[in-house]
């Protein structure tokens, strides 16, 4: 019995196909008839009024999945129809920038990095850079206001940490600044708990260190009991060269190991950091688009409509194209009550069919959308 229900699905489904490749011929003509009179792919109300209708004439019980079927239907047709239309205009800056950027990632620039001499954005910077002219900002505002002033060349910024996860600060200034990122590198991070010479683990009273470092090391820090004040401060080095010269014997620093040597520092004890595989993605910025050969990761951000499916959507995109999804963050929009702004970085070859349309895509289901750069991660 079940394999003639079987049978008869198979039937079904064959007669599906064709009619869905029927279907995607119409499609096709209707593309080519709309790029000749300039007309939009997505024709909203036309699509509104169509799903209510296949509403309506569904059987009871049936209207939510044949509503749901239909527009993902939709959703192929205006892929395949942007696909066949060729609108790629996104795309057209992306080529430009690949025919115009060095084959080579120069050696050496002026670097804008966020703290002062040791900080793990220093360490970071020589990862990417090989002989990179360091300029020190206090906030991470100023890093990119000194890349937009063309002050410096390039930024490089903490994005994300693999124990605290993401920068908050930093995706709350890409929403309004302007950058590209160009490259990315990923730095294993060892904190160290380090004080002034001759003082002991048993003396310190308040340790100082950032934000992410403080929850890196969450663990080891509640162990040393409520009697140990934990401080904040804007920078690991900073909270290192304040302790060194602080003249106090009862402050500690948590921060990395070449601050020891650099602000003649006593380890009081090394890798205090929760998980020994503790990593921070960084990445580098710049004024103009900037891909390098072998650009094969991609960051956007989009706003979507506040409906229902908008993300959902967007997803299905990058699974029906095969673009793996590396990261996805979203943030609150300021003074937009219920809107987010969503981070994406794709792995995907910027030289791809499927990056090109993917990028000719996206744009009409969104209703703001940002291209941040193509590039390579340094490992």
């Amino acid at each position: 019995m079940l394999d003639n229900f079987r049978e008869k699905i198979d039937n079904i489904d064959g007669e599906l196909l064709r009619l869905f490749e029927e279907r995607m011929a119409v499609v096709s003509d209707v593309a080519a008839f709309k790029k000749a009179e300039g007309l939009p792919v997505l024709d909203t109300k036309r699509e509104a009024a169509k799903l209510q209708k296949i509403s309506e004439k569904a059987a009871p019980g049936l209207e939510s999945y044949s509503h749901i079927l239909f527009e993902t239907l939709f959703e192929l047709s205006r892929s395949h129809q942007h696909a066949s239309v060729g609108d790629a205009s996104q795309y057209n800056e992306i080529t430009d920038a690949i025919a115009n950027t060095p084959q080579l990632f120069p050696q050496n620039a002026t670097v804008a990095c966020q703290g002062v001499e040791g900080a793990f954005s220093q360490l970071a910077c020589q990862r990417i850079f090989k002989r990179p002219n360091i300029q020190y900002f206090k906030t991470f505002d100023s890093v990119f206001s000194a890349i937009e002033n063309g002050f410096c060349d390039y930024g490089v910024l903490p994005l994300e940490n693999s124990t605290a996860g993401s920068v908050t600060k930093i995706y709350s200034l890409m929403q309004s600044r302007n950058f590209k990122i160009v490259r990315s590198v990923r730095l294993k991070v060892d904190h160290n708990l380090v004080a002034p010479r001759g003082v002991a683990l048993g003396d310190i009273k308040e340790i100082f260190s950032h934000e992410q470092a403080i929850s890196q090391c969450a663990g080891y820090l509640e162990k040393l009991g409520p009697g140990v004040t934990i401080t904040r401060c804007e920078n690991t080095a900073a909270a290192a060269e304040a302790v060194a010269t602080g003249g106090r014997r009862d402050a500690a620093a948590i921060c990395s190991h070449s601050c020891i040597k650099l602000y003649d520092l006593n380890c009081l004890q090394r890798d205090i950091q929760d998980r020994s595989n503790n990593y921070t993605r960084f990445i580098c910025i710049s004024k103009k688009l900037e891909i390098y050969p072998g650009a094969d990761r991609t960051s956007i951000m989009m706003v979507l409509p506040h409906s229902p499916g908008s993300l959902y959507k967007t997803l299905a995109r990058f699974y029906a194209l095969g673009i793996n999804l590396n990261k996805l963050e979203s943030r609150p929009l300021p003074d937009r009550d219920f809107e987010f702004m969503f981070y994406f970085d794709l792995e995907t070859s910027v030289y791809s069919e499927e990056f090109v349309k993917l990028l000719s895509s996206l744009q009409e289901f969104c209703d703001e959308f940002k291209y941040l750069g193509s590039y390579i991660e340094v490992m």
